[in-house]
Protein backbone atom coordinates (compact mmCIF):
# COMPACT_ATOMS: atom_id res chain seq x y z
CA UNK A 1 0.00 0.00 0.00
CA UNK A 2 1.55 3.36 -0.53
CA UNK A 3 1.74 5.95 2.10
CA UNK A 4 1.55 9.53 0.50
CA UNK A 5 -0.80 12.41 1.20
CA UNK A 6 -4.13 12.51 0.06
CA UNK A 7 -4.28 15.52 -2.30
CA UNK A 8 -6.26 18.59 -0.68
CA UNK A 9 -8.04 21.29 -3.12
CA UNK A 10 -8.20 24.16 -0.95
CA UNK A 11 -10.61 26.86 -1.79
CA UNK A 12 -10.42 29.84 1.08
CA UNK A 13 -13.86 30.27 2.05
CA UNK A 14 -15.05 33.51 3.62
CA UNK A 15 -17.32 32.39 7.02
CA UNK A 16 -20.72 33.60 6.83
CA UNK A 17 -24.12 33.33 8.58
CA UNK A 18 -24.43 30.22 7.94
CA UNK A 19 -21.75 28.64 8.95
CA UNK A 20 -21.51 26.41 12.16
CA UNK A 21 -19.38 28.41 14.95
CA UNK A 22 -18.27 26.06 17.78
CA UNK A 23 -17.37 26.79 20.96
CA UNK A 24 -14.86 25.21 23.42
CA UNK A 25 -14.23 25.60 27.26
CA UNK A 26 -10.41 25.85 27.88
CA UNK A 27 -8.89 24.17 31.35
CA UNK A 28 -8.51 28.21 32.46
CA UNK A 29 -12.39 28.68 31.97
CA UNK A 30 -11.65 30.81 28.85
CA UNK A 31 -13.88 30.29 25.27
CA UNK A 32 -12.68 29.93 22.21
CA UNK A 33 -14.81 29.92 19.10
CA UNK A 34 -14.14 28.04 15.37
CA UNK A 35 -16.45 28.81 13.06
CA UNK A 36 -16.19 26.26 10.47
CA UNK A 37 -15.34 26.78 7.10
CA UNK A 38 -13.93 22.62 6.32
CA UNK A 39 -13.78 19.90 8.19
CA UNK A 40 -11.54 16.98 7.33
CA UNK A 41 -11.51 13.38 7.61
CA UNK A 42 -8.35 11.11 7.78
CA UNK A 43 -8.90 7.43 7.35
CA UNK A 44 -6.00 4.80 7.52
CA UNK A 45 -4.41 6.97 10.14
CA UNK A 46 -2.29 4.29 12.11
CA UNK A 47 1.15 5.16 13.44
CA UNK A 48 1.70 1.67 11.61
CA UNK A 49 1.06 1.79 7.96
CA UNK A 50 1.87 -1.97 7.94
CA UNK A 51 -0.73 -2.46 10.36
CA UNK A 52 -3.12 -0.16 7.75
CA UNK A 53 -2.06 -2.18 5.17
CA UNK A 54 -3.39 -5.14 6.31
CA UNK A 55 -6.83 -3.83 7.80
CA UNK A 56 -7.73 -2.33 4.38
CA UNK A 57 -7.04 -6.20 2.66
CA UNK A 58 -9.18 -7.02 5.45
CA UNK A 59 -12.13 -4.49 4.75
CA UNK A 60 -11.62 -5.53 1.27
CA UNK A 61 -13.31 -8.85 2.19
CA UNK A 62 -16.13 -7.24 3.69
CA UNK A 63 -16.94 -5.37 0.11
CA UNK A 64 -14.92 -2.08 1.86
CA UNK A 65 -13.21 0.03 -1.50
CA UNK A 66 -9.62 0.55 -1.19
CA UNK A 67 -8.27 3.90 -0.87
CA UNK A 68 -5.88 5.15 -3.21
CA UNK A 69 -3.24 5.95 -0.88
CA UNK A 70 -2.69 5.76 3.00
CA UNK A 71 -3.46 7.87 4.71
CA UNK A 72 -6.28 8.98 3.21
CA UNK A 73 -8.51 12.65 4.11
CA UNK A 74 -12.24 13.05 3.42
CA UNK A 75 -13.31 16.52 2.97
CA UNK A 76 -16.50 16.16 4.67
CA UNK A 77 -19.64 19.48 4.90
CA UNK A 78 -18.91 21.76 7.00
CA UNK A 79 -22.16 21.78 9.24
CA UNK A 80 -21.06 18.18 9.94
CA UNK A 81 -18.86 19.28 12.64
CA UNK A 82 -21.57 19.40 15.54
CA UNK A 83 -21.77 19.81 19.53
CA UNK A 84 -25.10 17.60 19.89
CA UNK A 85 -26.56 15.05 22.39
CA UNK A 86 -28.56 13.69 20.05
CA UNK A 87 -27.74 12.04 16.06
CA UNK A 88 -30.78 10.74 13.74
CA UNK A 89 -30.22 7.95 11.48
CA UNK A 90 -31.99 6.48 9.10
CA UNK A 91 -31.28 2.30 9.64
CA UNK A 92 -30.29 0.91 11.83
CA UNK A 93 -26.36 0.01 10.33
CA UNK A 94 -24.43 3.44 11.85
CA UNK A 95 -21.85 3.62 14.53
CA UNK A 96 -19.27 5.86 16.09
CA UNK A 97 -15.69 5.78 16.29
CA UNK A 98 -13.29 7.31 18.58
CA UNK A 99 -11.31 9.99 17.58
CA UNK A 100 -8.86 13.02 18.88
CA UNK A 101 -10.18 16.65 17.18
CA UNK A 102 -7.65 19.32 15.40
CA UNK A 103 -9.25 22.59 15.50
CA UNK A 104 -8.09 25.50 14.36
CA UNK A 105 -9.78 28.50 16.70
CA UNK A 106 -11.03 31.81 15.33
CA UNK A 107 -8.22 33.59 16.40
CA UNK A 108 -5.03 30.52 15.15
CA UNK A 109 -4.91 28.83 18.36
CA UNK A 110 -4.46 24.95 17.60
CA UNK A 111 -6.86 22.79 19.76
CA UNK A 112 -7.34 19.13 20.79
CA UNK A 113 -10.52 17.54 21.78
CA UNK A 114 -12.28 14.44 21.71
CA UNK A 115 -14.51 13.70 18.56
CA UNK A 116 -17.21 10.78 17.42
CA UNK A 117 -17.15 10.20 13.26
CA UNK A 118 -21.06 8.95 13.31
CA UNK A 119 -20.74 6.44 9.68
CA UNK A 120 -23.13 5.05 7.98
CA UNK A 121 -21.61 1.28 7.51
CA UNK A 122 -24.23 0.39 5.18
CA UNK A 123 -22.86 3.18 2.30
CA UNK A 124 -19.47 2.42 3.69
CA UNK A 125 -18.99 -0.04 1.10
CA UNK A 126 -19.97 2.14 -1.68
CA UNK A 127 -17.53 4.53 -0.53
CA UNK A 128 -15.84 5.69 2.45
CA UNK A 129 -16.38 9.59 1.90
CA UNK A 130 -19.67 9.15 0.89
CA UNK A 131 -20.15 7.18 4.21
CA UNK A 132 -18.42 10.03 6.18
CA UNK A 133 -20.61 12.32 4.74
CA UNK A 134 -24.35 11.09 5.89
CA UNK A 135 -23.21 11.55 9.57
CA UNK A 136 -21.75 13.72 11.84
CA UNK A 137 -18.66 14.15 13.34
CA UNK A 138 -19.75 15.02 16.92
CA UNK A 139 -16.85 17.04 18.75
CA UNK A 140 -16.69 17.82 22.99
CA UNK A 141 -17.24 21.02 24.37
CA UNK A 142 -14.03 21.54 26.50
CA UNK A 143 -10.91 21.81 24.60
CA UNK A 144 -6.69 21.38 25.30
CA UNK A 145 -4.15 23.93 23.76
CA UNK A 146 -2.21 21.55 21.39
CA UNK A 147 0.56 23.69 23.15
CA UNK A 148 -0.20 22.57 26.36
CA UNK A 149 -0.83 19.23 25.98
CA UNK A 150 1.71 18.43 22.80
CA UNK A 151 5.55 17.49 25.05
CA UNK A 152 2.82 14.19 26.34
CA UNK A 153 1.16 13.70 23.21
CA UNK A 154 1.71 9.96 23.39
CA UNK A 155 0.31 8.95 26.18
CA UNK A 156 -3.11 10.57 25.91
CA UNK A 157 -5.60 7.87 26.05
CA UNK A 158 -8.51 7.85 23.66
CA UNK A 159 -11.88 5.29 24.97
CA UNK A 160 -15.29 4.69 23.73
CA UNK A 161 -18.48 3.00 25.19
CA UNK A 162 -21.20 2.10 23.63
CA UNK A 163 -24.44 1.26 25.35
CA UNK A 164 -27.84 -1.24 24.25
CA UNK A 165 -30.79 -1.54 26.72
CA UNK A 166 -28.78 1.11 29.14
CA UNK A 167 -25.62 -1.22 29.60
CA UNK A 168 -22.50 0.10 28.75
CA UNK A 169 -19.50 -1.51 27.16
CA UNK A 170 -16.05 -0.35 26.25
CA UNK A 171 -15.72 -0.78 22.28
CA UNK A 172 -12.10 0.99 22.15
CA UNK A 173 -8.99 2.04 24.27
CA UNK A 174 -5.77 2.89 23.02
CA UNK A 175 -3.35 6.04 23.17
CA UNK A 176 -2.82 8.40 20.48
CA UNK A 177 0.85 7.01 20.13
CA UNK A 178 -1.47 4.53 17.92
CA UNK A 179 -2.32 6.98 15.13
CA UNK A 180 -0.38 9.63 13.17
CA UNK A 181 0.32 12.47 15.56
CA UNK A 182 -1.53 16.37 15.04
CA UNK A 183 2.28 17.47 13.54
CA UNK A 184 1.50 15.57 10.20
CA UNK A 185 -1.26 16.54 9.44
CA UNK A 186 -0.51 19.96 10.47
CA UNK A 187 2.12 19.41 8.28
CA UNK A 188 -0.46 18.51 5.24
CA UNK A 189 -2.38 21.44 5.60
CA UNK A 190 0.56 23.83 5.27
CA UNK A 191 1.92 22.64 2.55
CA UNK A 192 -2.01 23.07 1.02
CA UNK A 193 -2.32 26.41 2.87
CA UNK A 194 -5.41 24.54 4.40
CA UNK A 195 -4.40 25.18 8.07
CA UNK A 196 -6.33 28.35 8.29
CA UNK A 197 -9.51 29.39 11.02
CA UNK A 198 -12.05 27.42 11.50
CA UNK A 199 -10.40 24.11 10.24
CA UNK A 200 -11.41 21.01 12.05
CA UNK A 201 -9.28 17.91 11.49
CA UNK A 202 -10.76 14.30 12.83
CA UNK A 203 -8.10 11.96 13.40
CA UNK A 204 -9.31 8.37 12.36
CA UNK A 205 -9.62 5.82 14.82
CA UNK A 206 -7.97 3.37 16.71
CA UNK A 207 -8.95 -0.97 16.76
CA UNK A 208 -12.76 -1.83 17.80
CA UNK A 209 -12.52 -4.31 20.46
CA UNK A 210 -13.90 -7.70 19.17
CA UNK A 211 -16.97 -9.46 19.30
CA UNK A 212 -18.97 -6.28 20.21
CA UNK A 213 -21.97 -4.32 18.57
CA UNK A 214 -21.10 -1.24 17.55
CA UNK A 215 -24.53 -0.36 16.33
CA UNK A 216 -25.54 0.92 19.69
CA UNK A 217 -28.29 3.17 20.83
CA UNK A 218 -25.65 5.62 22.47
CA UNK A 219 -22.06 6.21 21.90
CA UNK A 220 -19.45 8.22 24.15
CA UNK A 221 -16.13 9.20 23.64
CA UNK A 222 -13.35 10.30 25.92
CA UNK A 223 -9.92 11.70 25.57
CA UNK A 224 -7.49 11.35 28.81
CA UNK A 225 -4.50 12.93 30.09
CA UNK A 226 -2.99 10.55 32.51
CA UNK A 227 -0.38 13.34 33.46
CA UNK A 228 -3.34 15.58 35.14
CA UNK A 229 -6.26 12.99 35.09
CA UNK A 230 -8.28 15.58 32.98
CA UNK A 231 -10.51 14.03 30.55
CA UNK A 232 -12.66 15.09 27.78
CA UNK A 233 -15.75 13.77 27.04
CA UNK A 234 -18.32 14.03 24.26
CA UNK A 235 -21.53 11.59 24.38
CA UNK A 236 -25.04 11.39 21.98
CA UNK A 237 -27.58 9.33 22.02
CA UNK A 238 -28.43 7.39 18.25
CA UNK A 239 -32.32 7.91 17.37
CA UNK A 240 -33.85 6.43 14.21
CA UNK A 241 -35.65 8.53 11.91
CA UNK A 242 -39.19 7.72 11.59
CA UNK A 243 -40.26 5.08 8.53
CA UNK A 244 -40.52 7.44 5.57
CA UNK A 245 -43.88 8.08 3.97
CA UNK A 246 -44.25 7.13 -0.49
Amino acid sequence: MTTTHQPLHHTRTRPSPSHTTLSFELPDGSTREATVVQVLNAGYAGRSQEDVAAHVAELAELGVPAPAVTPALYPVSPYLAQQTARVSVQHARTSGEAEWALVVADDGELLLTAACDHTDRDLEVHGVAWSKNAGPDVLASRAWRLSDVAPRLDDLTLRAWVTHDGAETEVQSGTLAELLPPAYWIAVLRERGGLIPGTVLISGTIPMAEGVDQFAERWRVELGDPATGETIECSYDVVPLPEPIG
